[in-house]
């Protein structure tokens, strides 16, 4: 069975989770090939399995190397494994009361092998269907995302104008990703929580150190992040994870094309790190957990 297949009888059993978002209205699975709204506005599933939903190509800075990068780092360097298995037991602990099935929806989900590993994690321990829901604007990564993990729903889509109704989602993740909390209140169920995972103040500290010269941008502030999150989101908790992570030489390259961080540097800052055998890295983060106000 191919991946366009699977994934077309999968989204067949989920749609009435879908919006249109050009004009709002329900839509459902056609023979297999695409999802249409009542209006006939028609997405098709790639021969990969994922959908397309933008109303235009948007070009974004996240190409193939980053995205291959990311996910050898998850899978190969466990570089986000206890971040992973924090979030899991949130979810865990959330839903194991809920006596139907559940649905996760990924915000900003690159590659995917965050949603992947949560939604594997949980469905391990609790005997209910988990659905994973990965959206992101980068075609790249959600192609990326469809070719290794078949099992969860995988759409190229804007985060201002997500393609579901209203109150759908028990669980939204957001980590290390831009943000729409106005999209995000609408799509959160009532008892929902929204998992939020923004860096600390030392976040590879290793390679700032590196690439930046001021004092300043060495270290991170999350401050305005965790409020604006706080003015739109009653806090529930907040979780720090800090720990270190031995990378070798492959991983150090893979670490150096997945962050942002070094986009600016010049080849001759990044040159003798590159070259190093290994490097302990700083992972600091924060988990910011958080419902809709009452």
């Amino acid at each position: 069975m191919t991946n366009r297949i699977k994934s077309s009888q999968y989204v067949s059993g989920l749609e009435s989770i879908f919006q249109c978002p050009i004009c709002d209205s329900s839509m459902s699975v056609n023979d297999l090939q695409s999802l249409v709204c009542v209006n006939n506005h028609t997405y098709d599933f790639s021969k990969q399995g994922y959908i397309n939903l933008l109303a235009h190509p948007i070009k974004t800075k996240y190409g193939n190397d980053l995205f291959e990068a990311r996910r050898r780092l998850i899978t190969d360097g466990a570089f986000f494994e206890p971040m992973s298995q924090a979030i899991a037991n949130i979810v865990q602990k959330k839903l194991v009361m809920k006596s139907d099935e559940a649905f996760i929806l990924d915000t900003g989900c690159g590659e995917g092998s965050h949603l992947s590993s949560i939604c594997d994690t949980v469905s391990s321990e609790l005997e209910k269907p988990v659905h994973g829901i990965g959206i992101d604007i980068s075609k790249e990564g959600i192609l990326a995302a469809a070719k290794n993990y078949t099992d969860k729903v995988w759409l190229v889509a804007d985060l201002a104008k997500m393609p579901f109704q209203e109150e759908q989602f028990d669980i939204i993740l957001n980590i290390l990703s831009p943000s729409n909390y106005v999209e995000f209140n609408r799509l959160l169920k009532e008892d929902g929580l929204v998992i939020k995972v923004v860096p600390q103040t030392d976040y590879l500290k290793e390679l700032r150190e590196i690439v930046y010269d001021e004092p300043e941008k060495q270290a991170y502030s999350n401050a305005d992040t965790v409020d604006l999150f706080k003015e739109n989101f009653e806090m529930v908790n907040t979780s720090p994870i800090r720990y270190t992570v031995k990378l070798d030489n492959p991983l150090i390259h893979a670490l150096v094309r997945m962050t942002p961080l070094t986009w600016a540097a010049s080849e001759e800052k990044l040159k003798d790190f590159l070259e190093r055998e290994s490097a302990e890295i700083t992972v600091d983060l924060e988990i910011l957990i958080g419902k809709r106000f009452s």
